[in-house]
């Protein structure tokens, strides 16, 4: 008797994962032929992996310097890759669809909304028109504002690269750069082109929904901000005023970062670190040469990331603040999450608690192997494996010196850091059993 096996369904999140697992794979290979790197030679298949995981995954850490080592072939795919992994490769798979006039199918609706963390299938063709245009407008705005500054120093073909390949790996929050291995210390003083790689960052790491919602706000379609862009739009620029506010305080008498630079500079140098600290990696002073209090308020920096449904990293502002709320109200003795008179529902701390406690049990899992692996000072370490995970980028000059299984430790954080450890660890569960019995309830004592 011949009875027809289903086969089992791939969840989106699932199909999410292999995208990306699929980019990086081929983007590997291509990086690892003589015509990417800049001499001709093979380049070693572990770091052309390290560095395509790096560019899809928006990390910016390194093993070889990207200004001297790839070839203009090489630079382009880097770049063609940090594009895609910044806008999701799910998603712009499906605007090629749509540019040619195929109608989105309900899967792949879902794969857009799984992709985004979305919470509904309405309006995803419009929502993703409007985030590819928004982001080729930024970007080509940036590449302009870079324009004077890089013309001035390599010329006009070269300086126009620059401008283009920084202002899609800074909006994208990728940390790659072309200036060699310094990253963008030699512009430490320059205000203008700081302002410039600021703004785009931070523009980057708000996530498309505050800018839906500014937009509808700014038209008059809106009387107020969401809940969502309120405590992103608070709690960053919160993170980006403590930051600075630490960081100057922290390195003005360190004569290896900003100790010997004037007052105004001193201000700019703190400011950029807080921004870039959230997982841009761009860096814009000597991260090796940090005081233990800077590095520890980098490591929180860090973890906490961007915002969600953009192109940063870390486990995002929103998820913390969701978290520090409800200590808050557990300390308080209320029955809710109240934020800004609106009550939070407990599956979205549930969803908060699961994804901070999966980060950070993938960030100590990946330090116990580092430290039985790798060869390094504790703090390098540590400061290596936090900036992976939360796809940062920013190195105490560490990344090179790493062996092989270092360098695997940390391919697979900063893979885990960009597809999120609660979407992994969905993607690798089998089908979920939905909940139709609900048990006898018993409490126990914590504390």
């Amino acid at each position: 008797m011949n009875q027809k096996t289903k086969k089992p369904a791939i969840s989106t999140t699932q199909k999410i994962v292999l995208s990306f697992f699929c980019v990086i794979l081929i983007g590997g290979l291509l990086l690892s032929t003589p015509l990417a790197s800049a001499d001709g030679t093979v380049t070693p298949l572990i770091d052309a992996l390290f560095t395509a995981t790096t560019s899809v995954c928006v990390t910016g850490l390194v093993t070889v310097t990207t200004a001297f080592h790839w070839s203009l072939f090489g630079q382009i795919l880097i770049l063609f890759l940090v594009q895609l992994g910044g806008l999701g490769v799910a998603a712009l798979t499906m605007l090629f669809f749509l540019s040619i006039g195929k109608r989105l199918s309900l899967s792949s609706r879902k794969l857009i909304v799984d992709s985004f963390n979305l919470d509904s299938l309405g309006g995803i063709t419009h929502f993703l028109r409007r985030v590819f245009l928004g982001t080729v407008i930024v970007e080509g705005i940036g590449a302009l504002c870079y324009l004077p500054v890089f013309i001035s120093d390599y010329g006009i073909r070269k300086g126009i690269w620059f401008s283009v390949f920084h202002s899609v790996s800074a909006f994208c929050n990728a940390g790659l750069d072309l200036i060699g291995s310094d990253s963008l210390i030699p512009y430490a003083g320059s205000l203008w082109f700081n302002l410039v790689t600021m703004m785009l960052i931070i523009l980057g790491g708000l996530g498309f929904i505050v800018w839906r919602d500014l937009l509808y706000l700014l038209k008059g379609r809106k009387k107020r901000l969401s809940l969502h862009s309120r405590i992103v739009l608070r709690f960053s620029a919160f993170l980006i005023l403590f930051g600075s506010v630490c960081f100057f305080i922290f390195e003005y008498h360190n004569p290896d970062t900003i100790g010997g630079m004037s007052l105004p500079h001193k201000i700019l140098a703190s400011l950029f670190q807080s921004v870039t600290s959230r997982t841009a990696g761009f860096a814009g002073m000597s991260q090796s040469a940090l005081t233990s209090q800077s590095v520890f308020i980098m490591l929180m920096l860090m973890f906490i990331g961007g915002s969600p449904v953009g192109t940063a990293g870390g486990v995002k502002t929103t998820t913390i603040f969701v978290l520090l709320a409800t200590i808050r109200s557990t300390i308080r003795g209320d029955r809710d999450t109240n934020i800004f008179g609106r009550r939070i529902p407990a599956g979205t701390i549930r969803k908060s608690l699961a994804v901070a406690s999966v980060s950070l049990l993938t960030s100590l899992t990946a330090l116990l192997l580092m430290f039985l692996f790798a060869e390094g000072s504790a703090t390098d370490i540590v400061y290596e494996v936090v900036s992976a995970v939360g796809t940062v980028g920013l190195s105490r000059d560490f990344t090179a010196t790493l062996n092989f299984i270092g360098k695997c430790i940390i391919l697979v954080c900063m893979f885990f850091g960009r597809i999120g450890p609660m979407s992994l660890v969905i993607a690798l569960t089998a089908k979920s059993k939905n909940e139709t019995v609900r048990l006898a309830e018993e409490d126990i004592t914590v504390g």
